[in-house]
């Protein structure tokens, strides 16, 4: 049953930002294996860890406890319970993003 104490516009801002910032930590991922620009590297790097600080705030936000930690930023970012089947999740994935 879905937690009605939060609005479903910000478990659909959740489900639809998650995967949004998802993807910028796959591309900073990219540019770290396959990039040679040390400058480009070190913004991929902040990418990373600022990206994974977001999801963590907005999951909190929407009263999700926190994935498991990571032993490294660029170890895959596990998802929480709740993305599993909600109906959240079910929208967003829905809304074509």
């Amino acid at each position: 049953m879905a937690d009605i104490s939060f609005p479903i516009c910000d478990r659909d801002f959740v489900a639809m930002m998650v995967p949004h910032h998802q993807g910028a930590i796959d591309m900073a991922k990219a540019e770290l294996r396959y990039g040679r620009d040390a400058q480009l590297r070190r913004i991929a790097q902040e990418i990373i860890v600022d990206q994974i600080q977001q999801i963590s705030l907005m999951w909190l936000a929407v009263g999700e406890p926190l994935p498991p930690s990571v032993s490294s930023p660029t170890d895959p970012l596990p998802q929480p319970q709740a993305e599993r089947g909600s109906a959240a999740t079910s929208t967003a994935q829905g809304a074509g993003f």
